[in-house]
């Protein structure tokens, strides 16, 4: 089989996860001869992902071609010490990190609107979508249908909208639906490099969504940023407030400073009587902002209208109402208040 041939064959080969193909990214070191047998050679650091590939080449080419590997210098991730953190986004003036203790409390739309609110102060906003299992960020910011860009100096290009620059490994997969079936080192490899890869320009502040929970990503995270501060969202239920007291207790446990917390949907006024109903409870984020000496940055109702221009991808911050923005433009001015 011809070298032509097998390059040919191989531009139409995408590196799993992302929408682009070996050749495109460099991954396909040489194609040889070597002992009289045509031989592909990848230069590539991770192992899943070899596999991945090792398989769909051997599919391709059957026992035509061999497959073989130039392993290169992995980065090392983990030298920093949340005592002592790296700074892997010198370009980012303050770093906000918006996690929760569970799934389902609307962090991510909190971090949306958080950041759009800030870019609309004047500040250069970037946003990273760290919750690599579940990227809700781009359908929030009409940004899921574009793909991963790299500019002249081979950086990835940031997706922009409503003033802020985002990015997101929603944005890398294929389809919509692609899972990412990923142990958490290949996780946290991935947003390093969004840290390090991403021409993300200067930016006053660099707001991460974080995954819920207090797991490997937010301690790297905690390892390789200088965190400016970290914003916790809850709902005022009983099971909400469990686990976003271990969040409060591992911000605090590994020295990362406390900016306050959000309560979410917190209340809800019907729409034809005006009459409020407290349907996850009432107070339980002040109370246990009160218990753990952090501030309380405000309450966000349970608004049809906020999900339904979340699910729109239009932040209601952006162009909702005077009260729906009210609510996060409230957030912001105590948070600013916190960090200045």
């Amino acid at each position: 089989m011809r070298k032509e041939e097998i390059l040919e064959r191989l531009e139409k080969v995408q590196y799993p996860g992302l929408d682009r193909s070996i050749v495109d990214l460099k991954i396909v070191e040489s194609v040889e001869e070597i002992e009289g047998k045509p031989t592909i050679t990848l230069s590539m650091q991770n192992d899943e992902a070899y596999q991945i590939l090792q398989e769909r080449l051997h599919d391709l080419f059957g026992g035509e071609v061999a497959i073989r590997r130039k392993q290169m210098a992995k980065k090392d991730i983990h030298y920093g010490h949340t005592a002592h953190p790296n700074n892997r986004a010198p370009y980012a003036k303050r770093v906000i990190a918006v996690t929760s203790g569970k799934g389902g409390v609307g962090k991510s739309t909190v971090s949306v609107n958080l950041a759009v609110a800030l870019a609309q102060k004047g500040f250069s906003v970037g946003l990273l979508d760290a919750d690599v299992y579940g990227p809700n960020v781009p359908r929030m910011l009409q940004v899921a249908d574009e793909k991963l860009r790299w500019n002249e100096k081979d950086k990835i290009v940031p997706s922009e909208n409503f003033g802020i620059k985002i990015m997101s490994v929603g944005l890398t997969t294929p389809t919509a639906d692609t899972p990412l079936v990923w142990r958490s080192s290949v996780a946290v490899s991935a947003l390093i490099q969004f840290l390090e890869d991403v021409e993300w320009g200067d930016l006053d502040f660099l707001v991460i969504d974080m995954p819920p929970g207090t797991g490997d990503i937010q301690l790297t995270m905690a390892q390789e940023l200088p965190i400016t501060a970290g914003v916790i969202v809850t709902t005022p239920q009983p099971v909400a407030l469990d686990d976003v007291s271990r969040a409060i207790m591992m911000f605090k446990d590994i020295g990362v400073r406390i900016g306050g917390l959000v309560e979410n949907m917190s209340f809800f006024i019907a729409p034809d009587t005006g009459k409020r109903y407290d349907i996850f409870g009432k107070g339980g984020g002040e109370t246990t902002a009160k218990k753990y000496d952090i501030p309380f940055l405000g309450k966000i109702p349970l608004d049809m209208q906020i999900r339904e221009y979340a699910d729109a991808g239009t932040p209601p911050v952006a162009i909702g109402d005077k009260r729906q923005k009210g609510y996060y433009k409230n957030i912001v001015d105590n948070l600013l208040k916190q960090i200045s």
